[in-house]
């Protein structure tokens, strides 16, 4: 039985991550490290996970190989005397997600396309790639596909900013529900505004 494009691309993916693989995956992370931090690529490495968060192949659509330094901030040393403990350099861990900032910085690297979703595709000791998917909302094709169309809509209009793309909703803190979620919706920082609003000051 012939097996198709997308789940040979899976079978190819997974037989990387396996031991075996290693050295085929050493060669491909040193090609990627050697081209630009955001690289436009013809197809996407990983077609199988790109068909299911919505890429098709067809025109209107981009997909971008993301470049990023692993870890958290950086800081340099205080010369001035002071504990460690104060210094404000250890333990500083980022608010956003590394996929968040890929998929910000292919926004920014091709502003008149809208980001449609992002996933992971490797990582070696200093960096991590991505792969950015993204739309072009003018685009004829893109207007007249109805599972696409809403993209297009002015609402939509730098989503990744906005925490709108499925890793900006998880580092939002809304993939969960109910008890212990009461307030993630419809932020955290709206329900800290209503609570200061319509707290009761009490009158001793």
């Amino acid at each position: 039985m012939a097996m198709s494009g997308s789940k040979h691309s899976a079978q190819t993916f997974r037989r990387l991550l396996k031991p075996e693989g290693a050295p085929q995956r050493r060669e491909l992370l040193m090609a990627w490290r050697r081209t630009p931090a955001v690289t436009r690529l013809e197809h996407p490495w990983r077609r199988d996970r790109a068909r299911s968060l919505g890429w098709r192949a067809k025109p209107g659509y981009l997909v971008a190989r993301v470049r990023l330094r692993r870890g958290g901030q950086r800081k340099r040393a205080i010369i001035a005397g002071r504990r460690p403990k104060r210094k404000g350099i250890l333990r500083m861990t980022l608010a956003k997600s590394l996929q968040r900032i890929a998929e910000e910085r292919a926004q920014k690297h091709f502003p008149n396309l809208e980001v449609l979703n992002s996933y992971w595709v490797g990582e070696d000791g200093r960096h991590r790639f991505f792969e950015v998917l993204l739309v072009d909302p003018d685009h004829p094709v893109i207007r007249a596909d109805p599972r696409i169309s809403w993209i297009a809509d002015p609402s939509h209009k730098g989503r990744v900013y906005r925490g709108r793309t499925s890793a900006g909703q998880r580092g939002r803190g809304l993939r969960w529900k109910g008890m212990g979620a009461e307030r993630m919706r419809p932020s955290r920082k709206a329900n800290q505004k209503y609570f200061r609003r319509t707290q009761s000051k009490v009158i001793p």
